[in-house]
């Protein structure tokens, strides 16, 4: 089975009708996931490509009762309440893609999902994508084939790019959840790393960081922790940049002595990761142990054309 999400959960888009909504409303049923309604305050009743609108979460809920997921597509300002509202009438998987979102509000949303045992990934997430099953984000799920490798990443743009390289080498990914790139986020790598450990479906594991924050090094203590069997290697954003540099994520801040590459690279070599130098490094790494497997790693679909 899948982490997070499959083929049978039920989910909804609060903010579904703004221009990002409608978007990612299109993208996700074109993905066949079980997209079944929306929520926009003032605007129940309406429809967006044929996918019923609701004034609130509770009334969606109400009408399908089995969705316990939600994409949260609203402007910074209305998350924090967006997200209450969300957890409260018992979603328990929401993806916040919104940025931007101020730091107290997402330290309120992450205690309250606590709180209620659920999880949040994000905010400023491109969410969570089980290829062949599902999806709960704005990935375009064409680059992500189905296969056996799990992808845990901050930078949006960094799992894009290491999803359509190992696709189009013919390799597929069981999961890839992007945590976001803020200094206050739901989940963790660490958090991540614990559902792979117990994934019977992913085989091997991308771990995709940055400078800043000490989520990685966070990562390698719970492999550490689990002794975990599963080979890891790891890519951190920022490696050759120069000392005090700002760098985009919000949660790319570096203090106490954390949150370096190189205390990042120590931690995880010592829970015994391979250090990927660059993203190629990745698919070489991913190459040499499929072979080694028998092609355990190879995608359970067409392989992409280009």
């Amino acid at each position: 089975m899948s982490i997070l999400i499959d083929q049978d959960t039920a989910m909804l888009i609060i903010g579904i009708t703004g221009k990002q909504g409608r978007i990612h409303c299109k993208r996700t049923l074109e993905s066949k996931a079980r997209l079944l309604a929306g929520v926009a305050p003032g605007k129940g009743g309406q429809s967006v490509e044929g996918v019923p609108v609701f004034e609130t979460v509770a009334d969606a809920r109400a009408v399908f009762p089995e969705i316990r997921a939600a994409m949260l597509l609203v402007p910074k300002q209305f998350v924090r309440d967006a997200a209450f509202q969300a957890l409260d009438e018992g979603i328990r998987l929401l993806a916040v893609i919104t940025e931007f979102v101020p730091v107290m509000d997402a330290l309120q949303i992450v205690h309250k999902a606590k709180a209620l045992d659920a999880q949040v990934v994000g905010p400023n997430t491109i969410g969570v994508i089980s290829p062949g099953k599902s999806k709960l984000g704005i990935m375009p799920d064409y680059i992500y084939g189905k296969g056996h490798i799990g992808i845990i990443s901050r930078s949006g743009t960094l799992t894009h790019e290491t999803a359509s390289n190992l696709t189009f080498k013919g390799f597929g990914l069981s999961t890839c959840v992007g945590i976001g790139g803020d200094a206050v986020v739901g989940m963790d790598h660490a958090d991540v790393i614990e559902y792979f450990a117990q994934d019977d479906e992913t085989d091997a594991i991308v771990i995709i960081g940055e400078i800043g924050g000490t989520s990685e090094e966070m990562a390698a203590a719970k492999i550490k922790e689990l002794n975990l069997k599963k080979p890891v290697c790891a890519y951190i954003a920022g490696m050759y940049a120069p000392e005090n540099k700002r760098m985009g994520h919000a949660g790319a801040i570096v203090s106490g002595g954390m949150g370096t590459v190189r205390s990042k690279i120590a931690a995880l070599e010592d829970a015994g990761a391979v250090i990927c130098p660059t993203l190629g490094k990745i698919v070489e790494f991913m190459d040499e142990y499929n072979r080694r497997t028998g092609g355990r790693l190879q995608s359970l679909e067409p392989q992409i054309d280009g």
